[in-house]
């Protein structure tokens, strides 16, 4: 089969591989969709040296296809089933993926498959969101509008923040903002972000701010944006190994700050579950986040417009060839 792989710092090329063979307590997925988020920009760009290069199939990890076959009895899933297969080690960039059972969930056939792969970056987002206290008549403040920042718009407004403020330098991408439950946007590109912030807020800053940019500088704009004894999530894979960053401020502002990753290891994968069920049953159309599509061919390219975020892309399909 074909797959891709990282072979060093900004270079990935496809290779041929074995077909993975069926072995106990896993299922062989047929890829046909991938899509693409800032934690296959890291690998393949911003990793630590390391780590290059990485194994065949990277990078890629939110992936939907057909069961072609199975060793896992009582599993509820049977061949020709349509599944989403979770890949925390971003090696499902390929023909086929082998995924481990508990790592597999079956998918409703009430929408495209493009549309319901979404539910993977919604899980890792509701996943996310049990780091920080309720949100509840809250203020919160989201940097980024890409579309985990997007996510985050609708399941905090959805779970009851006041006030979801949406950031972003690129005007293309607030554009969908609103379609995602940001209740205000902040183009601060054009304007001063906490000026614009505090004049929502009748000069206060935001009781929670989620960075789901990664940018050394979002990362930073956090600390200044978030009110004393507030709350930050860095959800933003960084762009970077090591930088500066200005803990004196965060220090004095009291505030709680934390990391999040690792979705696909939550037991019974039950954020990824809540969204396949939100996605399924309407409760939000996620057409208008894809942006873009290219063939399994293109998926280089598809990596630098991701990377670049050019021409106003959001989220990014790759379509697998059939087989």
């Amino acid at each position: 089969m074909r797959a891709v792989q990282v072979v060093a710092r900004g270079q990935a090329e496809f290779i041929d591989m074995p077909k993975p063979e069926i072995k106990p307590g896993h299922v062989l997925i047929k890829t046909e969709r991938l899509s693409l988020c800032g934690s296959d920009i890291h690998m393949l760009h911003y990793s630590a040296d390391s780590s290059y290069p990485f194994p065949p199939g990277t990078t890629g990890h939110e992936m939907v296809g057909t069961v072609v076959a199975i060793d896992a009895p009582g599993a509820g899933i049977s061949v020709g089933d349509k599944v989403l297969g979770l890949a925390p080690g971003h090696k499902a960039m390929a023909e086929y993926f082998l995924a481990p059972i508990e790592h597999v969930l079956l998918l409703p056939n009430n929408l495209p498959l493009e549309q319901l792969l979404q539910a993977q970056q919604l899980g890792t987002v509701i996943y996310g969101s049990q780091r920080i206290s309720s949100v509840t008549c809250k203020n919160v403040v989201i940097i980024g509008q890409g579309s985990a920042g997007l996510w985050f718009n609708f399941h905090l407004r959805r779970i009851g923040a006041v006030r979801v403020i949406a950031l972003d330098l690129d005007a293309n991408r607030l554009k969908l903002s609103k379609q995602f439950g940001a209740t205000q946007t902040v183009l601060n590109s054009q304007v001063d972000a906490v000026s614009a912030v505090q004049e929502i807020l009748g000069g206060k800053l935001a009781d929670v701010v989620i960075e789901a940019a990664g940018e050394i500088s979002s990362i930073h704009l956090a600390i200044d944006l978030v009110r004393k004894d507030g709350e930050i999530l860095y959800f933003g894979v960084p762009r970077a190994q090591t930088f500066p960053y200005n803990f004196s401020k965060l220090f004095y502002k009291t505030c709680y700050a934390s990391t999040v990753v690792g979705a696909s290891i939550e037991p019974g994968q039950i954020s990824t579950r809540i969204a396949i069920d939100l996605i399924a049953s309407g409760a939000i159309d996620v057409r208008p986040l894809i942006t873009h599509r290219f063939p399994f061919d293109g998926v280089l390219d598809a990596y630098e417009m991701h990377r670049t975020r050019a021409d106003g892309a959001v989220k990014i399909v790759v379509e697998m060839p059939s087989l």
